[in-house]
C-alpha cells in the first residue's frame, strides 16, 4: 500500500520444535531421518513492549522445503508439510537448520536467532522439572487416561505428553484442535517456569544437563540463562495461528495458509514502517 518497510532489530525470535521421535536424539548416518517437527511454534521475544508472542505454526502446513542430497548439500525443493522438512538432514543439527531454513523462507526471510528441538521425552523432564503445569482440560481423555479429567489439572509426569501429543481418538482429531491444547499447555507451563526460577537458582543448569540428551540446540546453557535472565519478566501477550484450510489430501491432511493473512502477520510482528 505504498509502505516502505524495514526488518525490526527490537526482537529476539526462537524457534522451539517438538520432534515425534522417542529417547534420545541420534545421528540417522544420512542426510534423512524419520523425526517429524509435530509441534512448530516461534518464541517472538519483544523487546519494545517487553512482552512474549508465541506464533504456533500447524505442522500440516504445505510450503516450499529445503531438499537435502549428496553431501547434506541443498538440492531443490519439495512442497509439503511443513513436519516433514526436520527429516531432511541426520536429526541433528543440519535437520534443524533445515527446519529454521523452511520457516525463514516462509515468512520472508524471518531472521531466527536461534532454535531448540526436543525429542518427545523432554517434555515429561520440563513438566516435572516446574512441578508440574495446571491446564484447563475440556476434551475427553477418559478412553486414552482417565486420569486427565475435565477441569482445572496439574499435569504430572505422563499425563503431559499425553496432553499434548495425542490426536487420534480425541475429539475431532484435528491437528488444530491438539494445538489449541499445546497453546493451552504453554501458557501453563510459562507460569509454573517462572515459580521455578524465582525458587531456585540451580534451577536452569539442572534441568539443562537433564535434557541434554534429548535436546538440539544452538543455545549454550549460558545463553539460555542469559535469555531468562532478561526476558523472564516478559508477560504472555499473544498466542497466534494462521488462518487457512483444511484440505484432505491422497495421502494426509493439508493446510493451506490464506496467503493475504500470512503477509499481514509478517509485516506485523517482524516489520515495522520505515520513518
Amino acid at each position: 500500500d505504498g509502505v516502505e518497510y524495514f526488518p525490526r532489530q527490537d526482537i529476539t525470535v526462537v524457534l522451539l520444535a517438538g520432534i515425534d521421535e522417542e529417547g534420545p536424539v541420534k545421528n540417522s548416518g544420512s542426510y534423512n531421518n524419520t523425526g517429524e517437527a509435530d509441534m512448530v511454534s516461534l518464541l517472538i521475544f519483544d523487546h519494545k513492549e517487553e512482552n512474549l508472542d508465541i506464533l504456533c505454526l500447524n505442522r500440516d502446513t504445505m510450503l516450499d522445503i529445503p531438499v537435502l542430497g549428496i553431501g547434506g548439500k541443498r538440492a531443490g525443493t519439495l512442497f509439503g508439510q511443513l513436519a516433514l522438512a526436520h527429516t531432511y538432514g541426520s536429526g541433528l543439527d543440519d535437520s534443524c537448520i533445515n527446519l529454521r531454513q523452511t520457516v525463514s523462507d516462509f515468512f520472508s526471510g524471518l531472521h531466527i536467532d536461534y532454535y531448540i528441538s526436543l525429542n518427545m521425552d523432554a517434555i515429561e523432564i520440563l513438566n516435572d522439572a516446574v512441578g508440574g503445569v495446571t491446564v484447563e482440560v475440556t476434551d475427553d481423555f477418559s478412553a486414552i487416561d482417565p486420569t486427565i479429567t475435565k477441569g482445572r489439572v496439574t499435569l504430572m509426569g505422563k499425563q503431559a505428553t499425553t496432553f499434548v501429543r495425542t490426536r487420534q481418538g480425541l475429539g475431532d482429531g484435528m491437528n488444530v484442535t491438539r494445538m489449541e491444547r499445546q497453546t493451552e499447555y504453554m501458557r501453563g507451563f510459562l507460569e509454573s517456569l517462572g515459580r521455578s526460577l524465582e525458587e531456585s537458582k540451580d534451577f536452569i543448569p539442572d534441568t539443562y544437563s537433564e535434557l541434554e540428551p534429548y535436546m538440539v540446540t544452538d543455545c549454550t546453557a549460558k545463553t539460555i540463562a542469559a535469555m531468562l535472565e532478561d526476558y523472564a519478566h516478559y508477560p504472555l501477550d499473544e498466542t497466534i495461528t494462521l488462518p487457512g484450510e483444511n484440505i484432505r489430501g491422497k495421502k494426509f491432511m493439508e493446510f493451506h495458509v490464506d496467503d493475504q493473512a500470512l503477509e499481514n502477520l509478517v509485516l506485523q510482528y517482524f516489520y515495522a514502517p520505515k520513518q
